[in-house]
């Protein structure tokens, strides 16, 4: 499963001890998850909140807040030294792949400052490497020892070595931006699940596999992004929002690809959900698509859709220069559930497909949403 890669992040907030009393010290970011109906009449959905205790969430986004302490001997004293022409050939390869492998997304990244272009692309190619393992060409050669040695290399070019170029442009963006280690070591943990889990009993379940895939992309896109600071007392809003964005994101990309998924023998699919609605794996490998299927997409659908509501909040109030492609992600990225919708919810045969004629379009519209919503946001700041 594509990893979803969500455009939320840079905290430019000032001195860390105004940071961590802006933080207020016990933040804790909780997700919502929408549960299925009990029946297929399609009540409201309820919601429930998910404390990310166990994921050690609140510990990275308050290292992700601090100004780095040389003291504590994980840290690199000296910043790697790469010559500059070597650097930009590094951050145009990673361009290059984002352009040809993530159209939507890049699309949205040009609206950024050249600073944080490069710093979403080269997380961007980390990421899309890291899936390759699972979902490549050469994935038939995937084992566990194959990710350790990647989670080694992933510790090495943190610590100013990197293997290769694309590695350099990583090195360089989180020396760049304070950017922490884990939410990268978490992804790999979600690649780790692939490898052993192709079924997933229960909405639960799937909601810890978007956090590891796609979650942790929002984790690490808000330092790059940034929180002025007359945001920094909602950083913890920030940070929500962009969960929020990156578990909306992947479940858009299950529900757009789950005909080709059920290829490779992976249903990403609540499965008491799938029941619940009369249906099972058979019914997503025949290919038909039932009314049953229809109803049962429709409540898919709402749900992602609800966490794209939920990372609206926090898209304001990030820095000004973000703001319009932090909105221009999300809506763009939220199009491509209208295009099920269009295709009479035949996502098992068809792919959503969003023209780039109607993506240009919806840059107005999010430049128009970035800057009203600001002015409610900034309104609303104790």
């Amino acid at each position: 499963m594509t990893s979803a890669v969500s455009i939320l992040s840079k905290p430019c907030i000032g001195p860390a001890s105004n940071n961590a009393r802006n933080f207020h010290q016990e933040f804790t970011v909780t997700a919502r998850v929408v549960v299925a109906p009990k029946r297929p009449t399609l009540p409201e959905l309820s919601i429930k909140g998910i404390p990310h205790t166990d994921l050690h969430i609140r510990e990275i986004v308050q290292r992700q807040l601090k100004i780095p302490d040389t003291s504590d001997h994980n840290y690199v004293c000296k910043k790697p030294e790469f010559h500059p022409s070597f650097l930009d050939d590094a951050y145009e390869r990673c361009r290059v792949i984002c352009a040809e492998y993530a159209k939507t997304f890049y699309l949205g990244t040009r609206l950024m400052t050249e600073d944080r272009q490069k710093a979403i692309w080269a997380v961007y190619v980390w990421c899309r490497r890291t899936d390759e393992l699972v979902d490549g060409p050469n994935a038939i050669h995937m084992s566990s020892e194959v990710l350790d040695r990647w989670e080694e290399r992933l510790h090495d070019l943190f610590n100013g070595r990197p293997f290769d170029m694309l590695d350099a442009a990583l090195t360089h963006t989180v020396h760049k931006f304070p950017i922490d280690i884990k939410p990268f070591r978490d992804m790999i943990e979600g690649m780790r699940m692939d490898l052993k889990k192709s079924r997933y009993e229960n909405f639960q379940e799937l909601y810890q596999y978007c956090y590891y895939v796609a979650g942790t992309v929002g984790l690490i896109s808000v330092p790059v992004m940034g929180i002025p600071p007359e945001s920094s007392p909602h950083a913890s809003t920030i940070y929500n929002s962009a969960l929020s964005l990156g578990i909306g994101n992947q479940l858009t990309n299950i529900l757009r690809d789950v005909g080709e998924d059920a290829l490779r023998g992976r249903v990403y699919l609540p499965q008491d959900e799938l029941s619940q609605f009369g249906l099972c794996d058979e019914d997503v490998y025949s290919r038909k698509v039932t009314d049953k299927w229809r109803e049962f997409m429709k409540s898919q659908i709402k749900r992602a859709r609800f966490y794209f509501d939920q990372a609206e909040e926090g898209a304001s109030r990030v820095h000004k220069d973000s703001r319009w492609p932090v909105w221009s992600s999300l809506l763009l990225y939220r199009t491509i559930l209208d295009a099920i919708e269009e295709n009479d919810y035949d996502n098992l045969t068809k792919r959503a497909y969003v023209g780039r004629t109607k993506k240009l379009l919806m840059l107005p519209l999010s430049y128009t949403r970035s800057v009203s919503t600001t002015t409610l946001a900034l309104s609303s700041l104790d």
